[in-house]
């Protein structure tokens, strides 16, 4: 219980359910205030007290387990390092992985409890993970990194409902988090300032801004702070010949360079990625289906293959921006077939 609307209905529906509920919030932070302050985040003192009234309204117990370390450990520094190596991490994707459905979850079985349930829009039908009915508040691209086994210990009340009426019904049932707004951002960012928060870890690393040619045309404080597809913030002083923006087109920590270029040169219709992980067994072969390379991003038609330890994927139309460190989960209409993280993109031909 985070604190928040979602999983504060979602304990209401599980109790309601014939379930034997406890409520747990997880502490991330040994200093909670320094990672999120207000109602945006799941991290501050105020939401584990508005968890604990929401559990007393339900009549369920409720605990906080510590899972700091863990959690500064596999979250935190992890995204401090894949920006160190020229990559762009998912957090939230990175934190399902780990920490809810990992260090939550064996704690929970070691002790006793059938599975973890949250407040994710997302459904579970036979061990299938499919998209939650409300599409603005899908959440299952940041849970396909899950395994079967730990979908097999998971429950996700909320998929069959969209976030207004989540919010009605949490009125209805009388939990004051009904009208709680939404977290946003990174929730260990207190201030929402990424590349100030890096700059503190990472140090002051001036490089050179290049075009496509090697031509140095800005400079820059650090690497890390830049991510594919960027356009605000560059600090170039040289125009591009052609008048028109230019764009973060790659990042290479080993050179400490930023290369910028045409819109037109971020189109990618090729990807690689590493650690898959298969929600049913992968078909022998080339196959089509879906596949979503971000949070709420576009969706594309494409042909997926297992080779070996890596998921090659070509896209049926180029897609603009693709950052290495994000996810690239594959689709069959509404349900979730297999992840990987992105670790190689090739460039569409003209």
């Amino acid at each position: 219980m985070s604190g928040g609307v979602d999983s504060a209905v979602a304990a209401a529906r599980a109790a309601e359910a014939g379930h034997e509920v406890t409520g747990v919030h997880m502490a991330l932070s040994s200093n909670p205030r320094s990672y999120r302050t207000g109602a945006r985040g799941c991290c501050t003192l105020e939401d584990s007290r508005d968890a604990r009234r929401a559990a007393d309204v339900i009549g369920i117990p409720f605990y906080v387990w510590d899972l700091a370390e863990r959690f500064h450990e596999d979250v935190v520094e992890d995204f401090v390092s894949e920006y160190a190596a020229g990559r762009t991490p998912n957090p939230c994707l990175r934190c399902n992985e780990k920490i809810k459905f990992a260090a939550l979850l064996d704690r929970a079985m070691a002790l006793g409890f059938d599975a973890v349930c949250t407040g994710h829009y997302a459904r579970l039908d036979g061990g299938v993970l499919r998209r939650g009915v409300d599409e603005a508040k899908d959440q299952s691209y940041v849970l396909a990194v899950c395994t079967p086994e730990q979908l097999a210990h998971a429950l996700f009340p909320l998929g069959d409902t969209t976030k207004a009426d989540i919010r009605r019904e949490a009125e209805r049932r009388g939990l004051r988090v009904a009208d709680k707004p939404d977290s946003h951002d990174i929730c260990f960012i207190a201030d929402g300032d990424t590349r100030g928060f890096l700059a503190e870890r990472l140090g002051t690393a001036p490089g050179p801004i290049v075009d496509t040619d090697g031509n140095e045309v800005g400079r820059h404080d650090g690497a890390y702070a830049y991510t594919i597809g960027q356009r605000k913030g560059l600090r170039i002083g040289t125009p591009a010949p052609d008048g028109r923006p230019r764009y973060v087109l790659d990042i290479s920590p080993v050179t400490n360079t930023v290369t910028v270029g045409p819109r037109d040169s971020l189109n990618v219709d090729e990807i690689v990625g590493e650690r898959p992980v298969w929600l049913s067994d992968a078909p022998d072969g080339p196959f089509g289906c879906h596949v979503q390379l971000r949070a709420h991003g576009e969706v594309y038609g494409c042909t997926a293959e297992r080779d070996g330890d890596v998921l090659r994927v070509r896209l049926s139309s180029p897609a603009r921006g693709v950052a290495t460190g994000q996810a690239a989960v594959l689709y069959d209409g509404d349900r979730v077939l297999a992840s990987a993280t992105i670790a190689e993109t090739a460039q569409a031909l003209a």
